[in-house]
């Protein structure tokens, strides 16, 4: 795998990034080091976390994720320095009373008070990409489809540049990006930056998947016309995409019971569970088998070659997992496949986004 440049900044990384969310709930400790010693050793040197893993979100793992792959940095000497680390600050609490008190805003000292932290738990000096995981406006985002006007919008877009801008003056953040991210947000934080000469944003992290092309709704044109890389992550859509709920459905009978959807209640009532989602993964995973290959094979290959996409993010809970994924970079999707792709899209459209 060649390696890409994020934006303008100076990060360069591999076209597949290991995502962490999983550490610290269903993946132990010791399994988590075992899956990044892999991911390491072929070659993958791009991995993401953020200080409200491990998910599904709940006080007793918050930060877990990033004590986890701290441990793992004091254990293996040298490998901080062949990775690109990158961590998210919490946005507003959306409900869970244990990020910064259940505030229902992000301010300037939160995410300066948020870094230090991730810093300290991460064992590391410096945070190549520092994210903010949501906005603080209120946007529809993780399954919400319409934007509701707001009096009060918390803190805004300049402040939180300014806050990130001391991080990197300090040395303490090498590049900065985004997150659940729209069209409009983009644009204020690359006007702003540009304008006050604040960091400009390298990279917006946004679910894209079969399941979930919004990005190209309209996202993908300012990305690309402003030299933002996206960084796609659940490309496999929270399992939904690997086929493994295809013949039992999410519960019940035959239901994977470690799989997320089968294990948590509260990720089955997110986008993910949405029934109009399992009937149309059912449809890609006939189509991957049609034309020879695993769902898995045609749901990650979708998002490896898809011009929008910088860098995929892929979570798994064991090597063999990684090693599946990995294993699909290089499959190449015929003309006609992606036409029979298009084609599902225009009848289910987006029913994970």
């Amino acid at each position: 795998m060649n390696t890409i440049q994020l934006g303008s900044s100076d990060l360069f990384v591999t076209p597949i990034c290991l995502g962490t969310m999983t550490f610290g709930e269903q993946v132990d400790e010791a399994t988590a080091h075992d899956i990044l010693d892999r991911s390491l050793e072929r070659g993958v040197n791009f991995v993401d976390t953020a200080e409200m893993y491990a998910v599904p979100p709940r006080a007793e793992t918050f930060n877990a994720t990033e004590k986890i792959m701290g441990n793992w940095f004091a254990k293996r000497p040298g490998a901080r320095e062949k990775l690109v680390v990158a961590t998210k600050v919490a946005g507003p609490s959306r409900n869970m009373p244990w990020i910064r008190g259940g505030s229902p805003d992000l301010t300037g000292d939160d995410i300066l008070q948020a870094c230090d932290g991730s810093l300290k738990r991460l064992q590391i000096d410096v945070i190549d990409l520092y994210q903010i995981h949501w906005p603080v406006r209120s946007v529809p985002a993780f399954g919400a489809l319409y934007y509701q006007p707001k009096d009060d919008e918390g803190t805004p877009i300049h402040a939180q540049l300014e806050a990130l801008h001391k991080l990197v003056q300090a040395g303490k953040v090498r590049a900065v990006g985004l997150s659940n991210e729209t069209p409009f947000g983009v644009h204020e934080f690359v006007r702003l930056a540009e304008q006050y000469g604040l960091p400009r944003v390298a990279t917006v992290q946004n679910g894209y998947s079969l399941l979930n092309r919004s990005v190209e709704n309209g996202l993908d044109e300012t990305m690309q016309r402003l030299g933002v890389s996206l960084l796609a992550y659940s490309p496999l859509s929270f399992g939904l995409l690997t086929g493994k709920y295809d013949d039992t459905g999410l519960i019940g009978p035959g239901a994977p019971a470690q799989a997320r959807l089968t294990k948590f209640e509260s990720s089955r009532k997110q986008r993910w569970g949405r029934p109009e989602a399992l009937a149309a993964a059912k449809r890609y995973s006939a189509l991957a088998r049609e034309h020879g290959l695993t769902p898995v094979q045609l749901a990650l290959a979708f998002c490896y070659t898809k011009w929008q996409v910088a860098s995929t993010i892929i979570g798994v809970t064991s090597v063999a997992q990684l090693d599946e994924c990995l294993n699909a970079w290089g499959t190449t999707l015929s003309e006609d496949l992606l036409t029979r792709i298009d084609a599902i899209r225009w009848e289910s459209r987006d029913p994970a986004q």
